[in-house]
């Protein structure tokens, strides 16, 4: 008895220590690539599964692909993406809910039993990738044997795709913020090229403004390149003595 609680206790610290190690990591910058990757790696660790994978769902096509995984197995590696709603991912993702199946070779919801018959997959823990209710992926666990997931791996599963989540809000985050200050500054560049282009030619700013946009067109570049262009070249002009 006290052998087995010792065993316990251990993996209850490596699961504590890999938990730490990903929200460590998810609060220094790591590019949400490789965060992904460390989450299916952790999982698989931690868990002892055949293979762990994380999907993230488009959008636009509503369907789940995968995104990162441990496996080296390339018919799974490879698989198709999974329609919102069709397949044990499918129907997570939809229900955002979490589900285990003891054993996918006799489950008619299992789209790929060819490729769980062929990588001997048996049980799957199925979770959800949730940020404010929205489902935006799943975390999958496969294991080799029938396994019954206890309430205390489930919690765990629970976590790693909370920090997943978590991680790819912050990086989405991130994106919009840039996107904005790119647009902003971009906005300045070219209403100063058209203040500029306006005073050399002596017209009015909404006209200077059509020509920076009809160059763009013309030249295949963007407005902010065009714009920088005309910057550029008053500059170099007042350089020049008088």
């Amino acid at each position: 008895m006290a052998k087995k609680n010792k065993e316990n206790f251990e993996i209850y610290v490596r699961q504590i220590e890999a938990l730490a190690k990903v929200a460590n990591l998810i609060t220094s910058g790591m590019y949400v690539e490789e965060l992904l990757r460390l989450v299916v790696q952790v999982t698989a660790e931690i868990m002892n599964s055949k293979i762990s994978s994380l999907m993230l769902l488009d959008p636009e096509k509503k369907e789940l692909v995968v995104h990162a995984t441990q496996s080296i197995s390339q018919a799974y590696n490879k698989k198709p993406n999974i329609k919102l709603g069709e397949g044990i991912a499918g129907i997570v993702a939809r229900d955002n809910k979490l589900i285990c199946v003891l054993d996918l070779r006799e489950d008619p919801r299992y789209l790929n039993r060819d490729i769980a018959k062929k990588e001997s997959l048996v049980s799957l823990a199925c979770v959800p990738l949730a940020v404010k209710g929205r489902v935006i992926g799943v975390l999958n666990c496969y294991t080799s044997k029938k396994h019954e997931f206890s309430k205390n791996e489930l919690s765990l599963l629970t976590t790693l795709a909370n920090q997943a989540a978590l991680a790819i809000e912050n990086a989405e985050l991130d994106l919009r913020v840039k996107s904005a200050e790119e647009a902003l500054t971009t906005r300045k560049l070219v209403e100063r090229a058209r203040d500029i282009l306006a005073q050399d030619a002596n017209i009015l700013p909404a006209e200077a403004y059509r020509l920076i946009q009809k160059q763009s067109m013309n030249s295949r570049k963007s407005m902010r390149e065009v714009a920088e262009a005309i910057i550029l070249a008053k500059e170099i002009r007042s350089r020049k003595p008088a």
